[in-house]
């Protein structure tokens, strides 16, 4: 992915998170899917994150950009503790 298709991908996912919380404020989702799906869409979001860090510090270096990978789920989640 290049970093424009990466920013339109947090976009996207950016968009379809605003829509979820809009749908349950309308009564249109159940909490429980709500919650589900939210934690999916930050996952991917932080996924989306790292990736771009990455290529932008590879980019940095004189490293090759397109040689950043996305990090497992589990990685990228725990990056904080």
């Amino acid at each position: 992915m290049r970093d424009n298709e990466i920013l339109s991908r947090i976009g996207a996912l950016v968009d379809e998170e605003r829509d979820l919380r809009d749908r349950l404020r309308a009564g249109e989702v159940a909490s429980d899917e709500e919650s589900a799906r939210v934690k999916e869409l930050e996952t991917a979001l932080d996924q989306c994150w790292d990736l771009l860090r990455q290529r932008r510090a590879r980019r940095n270096a004189g490293e090759n950009p397109d040689d950043a990978a996305v990090r497992p789920a589990g990685e990228v989640e725990n990056y904080r503790q």
